[in-house]
């Protein structure tokens, strides 16, 4: 058995210490009675994750490829590597390029993990179960060696999730929503360039590893002195209520203002003094162990007390947004807080001081944290409150607060601090629900109100937005609360039926189109429960009619339009009024929903005929593709009339209403409601039970070269046409391609499927080195899978002309066999380019109309290959 010292052998063998900072291997004690884990995320060759489990001195070491994830049925390719040893535990930092696994390393987590059996025996057999304990690791997890191929040298394990109360079905969540060091808060590109080092252990490699500890460990215990030396005894300064900002229609005139982002998150009090913060929301709830890593950052803050006032926001790659930080709180994300006034600082009141003054002085007291993506100060712009605001909303944000530069600080709603909203979204309290007839869905739509004058007045209902998990925390919540009579002072007639009611105490926070003519949510979208805000609170807030107020000192100016948004006018298309027309939609194309909208207009002729009266599914994104996206198929009270329903009985033996468009004005109507993506049925609502078409998705793992897709898509439509079988070609604006069969609607599905299935494992059976039939992700590895599944009754595949929510908008387009041949990837198309073959009159599937052909008998009984 190999000495401790003979582990780290490979380890020091290759790495030259005289280049890089990393810890040299040596025996270390056990760290104590807990065994640590983490996990570094490395940009090396290939970004990848390290994960780390402490195990008799050493640090058992794998290479996550893709990153932990929170989904089970994520199998995460773990690839073991060399032992490191207990030191490189605090290691972060940069990696000479040329050097082994040159480039950059973030300490991503730590903890302590806690086996359930002997680590030992495990390693040995090739399974560890374990608990993790870190801050975004947690729960049970699990590490599966799988068997060798032949002449296979590394060892290659499977990182997996276990079903618990942690296990989520966005499994990528945890990577995406967590992008900066656990330790320092930084971000990789911080590290890269060396910033905020003096927050971070540097390793020297001039120095032992007992040297380095030892001067870390001085390092530490002198900044502990420091930072015990600065903070006198004593206690963080007392809860002030914030100071609140009214909602008017349009941005103020004027130097005398200063906009700030209105953030989407929830308001932060933070006092700091003796040592100790205390996190307040905006009712005075001390919420402090919700957010330990803010709290953490301010307790470094130099001085000896301060009251600050700011926003905590969820951190992500798609930005900031409610929903974010309520799955942040649930799983230990990244939060950031901005902070934007000081109301106290060591003792002294600045609450009467101006806001630019304060605001300067906040500035200075953050810069003592040096850089940190944990607390960051709000920046603002001076006067051109429109052109921020235009800004602002083209970027797909909430709006801006605007507040006069000169004014003190006062608690309480004001007008000296102005809300402007590119959105309509507000808090609505929830009084009940409709049941849902369907299987496994708790609710069918939630019923809003909102308190005037003691009454709760009914505001309409919500029935999208819902993940399945929030669903399931909303029945838990539901179950508790129910009654047997209304709260609502008047309810229509309608949503009397079959409601079930609610005691009034839980407050939603919706995003919505507009109110109806009798004042209910209109397009509405659930993004989450606000625990800051008490039900009793929640008023219908309405936008000042009079605009903004006026410049300090000077009369209220003419009104005027604003040079912000297109003119009414502008914004209808074929009928449909566009809201938010300059919100951004695909990130990197510039596309706003107008253009969106007008696209839908111009293709429409192209895509109905294949599209129209067919079953759809909408992927909608009512911020925008950057946002919060969910996917919807059955309709509910809010639809507009041009987005058309139709009754279909599902598998369960329940009918559900079905959404359909007939016309470019539901296309447009769709796009109104925040649709990026349409998924359409195999067939049309007349002829439900029948398919008139096959789609066979070559879907590739990311492994696979695109030339590898094409050539399957061309060998495939080769052996179809062997059958009397003509099809088409489509890319799908992802990475595969759609080998279409137009089919007259005489089979019944049972054998469409059947076909379809024979031809994807005739294909599998005969090359499965290249090919896959099955929707194991662990089996596609440098495969290309034959998903034949979207041939049965109510799968969905990808329209074509219909755009993906995705960056840079790409769009499923029907391209010809020999174009086929010559293109680079499956999402090359863009809007611009699909306008662009129209006006030049390019249309691969022209003909496609002459193709009149069926799955009869002769077909289906013929044997592919």
């Amino acid at each position: 058995m190999a000495t401790r010292n003979e582990l780290l052998s490979e380890y020091n063998r290759r790495r030259d210490f005289t280049k890089t900072s990393e810890p040299k291997g040596a025996v270390a004690p056990a760290s104590g009675d807990r065994k640590r884990f983490l996990v570094q995320k490395h940009d090396a060759t290939r970004l990848h994750y390290d994960f780390r489990l402490e195990w008799e001195g050493v640090l058992k070491s794998w290479a996550v490829t893709r990153g932990p994830s929170l989904n089970p049925d994520d199998k995460r390719l773990a690839v073991r590597t060399e032992d490191h040893p207990l030191a490189y535990g605090d290691f972060e930092g940069t990696i000479p390029e040329g050097e082994y696994g040159g480039g950059t390393v973030m300490l991503w987590d730590t903890g302590w993990w806690e086996p359930e059996d002997d680590p030992s025996k495990g390693l040995k057999k090739g399974k560890l179960s374990f608990r993790l304990h870190g801050s975004r690791m947690k729960g049970g997890w699990a590490l599966v060696r799988m068997r060798p191929r032949d002449g296979e040298k590394r060892e290659n394990w499977l990182l997996v999730k276990e079903t618990d109360e942690i296990a989520s079905d966005d499994g990528e969540s945890l990577i995406k929503e967590n992008i900066t060091s656990v330790v320092t808060g930084r971000t990789m590109d911080e590290i890269a360039q060396g910033k905020g080092e003096k927050r971070a252990r540097v390793w020297r490699s001039n120095r032992s590893t007992t040297e380095n500890l030892k001067a870390g460990a001085i390092a530490e215990n002198d900044n502990a002195r420091k930072r015990a030396a600065r903070k006198p005894s004593g206690k963080p300064p007392a809860f002030r209520p914030p100071q609140l900002a009214t909602l008017v229609t349009k941005a103020p005139a004027g130097d005398a203002w200063l906009n700030e982002a209105k953030f989407d998150g929830y308001r932060l009090v933070c006092a700091i003094g003796g040592g100790a913060v205390r996190c307040y929301t905006r009712n005075g709830l001390d919420w402090t162990e919700k957010f330990p890593a803010i709290a953490a950052a301010l307790a470094e803050l130099n001085c000896k007390s301060a009251l600050i006032d700011g926003e905590v926001v969820a951190l992500s790659d798609a930005g900031s947004n409610f929903s974010a930080l309520q799955k942040a709180l649930r799983t230990g994300a990244s939060t950031r807080l901005y902070a934007f006034d000081l109301i106290e600082l060591d003792g002294k009141d600045l609450s009467r001081k101006p806001l630019i003054e304060r605001k300067e002085t906040l500035r200075v007291l953050l810069d003592s944290l040096g850089t940190t993506a944990t607390v960051q100060y709000s920046e603002h712009v001076q006067g051109k409150g429109e052109h921020v605001l235009a800004a602002i909303c083209k970027a797909g944000q909430e709006g801006i607060i605007a507040k006069e530069a000169k004014a003190p600080y006062r608690s309480g709603r004001t007008r000296s601090w102005l809300k402007v909203k590119c959105t309509k979204r507000q808090e609505f309290v929830i009084g009940g629900y409709t049941p849902s007839s369907k299987q496994g869905r708790a609710f069918a739509s939630l019923l809003l109100g909102t308190f005037e004058d003691g009454k709760l007045i009914y505001r309409g209902g919500v029935g999208t937005g819902f993940g399945e998990r929030v669903m399931e925390e909303l029945a838990a919540a539901f179950a508790k609360r129910r009654r047997e009579t209304s709260p609502f002072d008047s309810v229509p007639r309608e949503r009397m039926r079959d409601a079930i009611w609610l005691k009034p105490d839980l407050v939603a926070e919706v995003d919505f189109a507009e109110f109806t003519a009798d004042g209910h949510v209109r397009h509405g979208s659930f993004e989450g429960l606000r625990e800051d805000k008490e039900a009793k609170a929640v008023k219908l807030e309405t936008a000042k009619s009079t605009g903004a107020a006026p410049e300090p000192g000077k009369s209220k100016p003419p009104a005027r339009a604003s040079k912000a948004s297109p003119t009414r006018g502008d914004t209808d298309v074929l009928g449909v009024q566009i809201s938010h027309p300059d919100r951004i939609l695909f990130e990197g194309q510039g596309i706003t929903k107008i253009d969106l909208a007008r696209y839908y207009a111009v293709i429409a002729d192209r895509m109905l005929p294949f599209a129209a009266d067919h079953p759809v599914s909408l992927v909608r994104c009512p911020q925008g593709g950057q946002r919060h996206c969910f996917f919807q198929k059955h309709t509910n009270d809010a639809f507009p009339e041009a987005i058309r329903e139709v009754p279909i009985m599902e598998a369960s033996g329940e009918t559900e209403n079905y959404m359909y468009v007939h016309d470019a004005k539901g296309l447009v109507a769709a796009v109104q409601m925040g649709t990026l993506e349409f998924h359409i049925w195999g067939a049309t609502i007349d002829r439900l039970e029948k398919p008139d078409r096959l789609v066979f998705d070559l879907d590739p793992d990311p492994s696979v070269d695109f030339a590898a897709v094409k050539a399957a898509a061309a060998t495939l439509r080769d052996e179809l046409a062997d059958i009397d079988l003509k099809t088409v070609a489509m890319v799908t604006g992802g990475k595969g391609v759609h080998v279409i069969v137009p089919l007259r609607p005489h089979a019944e599905w049972d054998e469409a499927k059947g076909f379809a299935k024979r031809v994807a494992q005739s294909f599998a059976e005969r090359d499965p080195e290249h090919f896959v039939a099955t929707m194991s992700k662990a089996k596609r590895k440098g495969r290309i899978f034959i998903d034949w599944l979207r041939n049965d009754r109510g799968a969905t595949a990808i329209a074509p002309f219909s755009t993906r929510a995705r960056a840079g908008g790409p769009v499923a387009t029907p391209v010809g066999w020999d174009e086929l041949e010559s293109l680079d990837a499956a999402n090359s198309f863009h809007i611009a380019d699909i306008v662009e073959r129209i006006e030049a009159g390019t249309d691969p599937w022209r003909d496609i109309g002459k193709i009149k052909q069926s799955l009869t008998k002769k077909v289906l009984d013929s044997v592919i290959g």
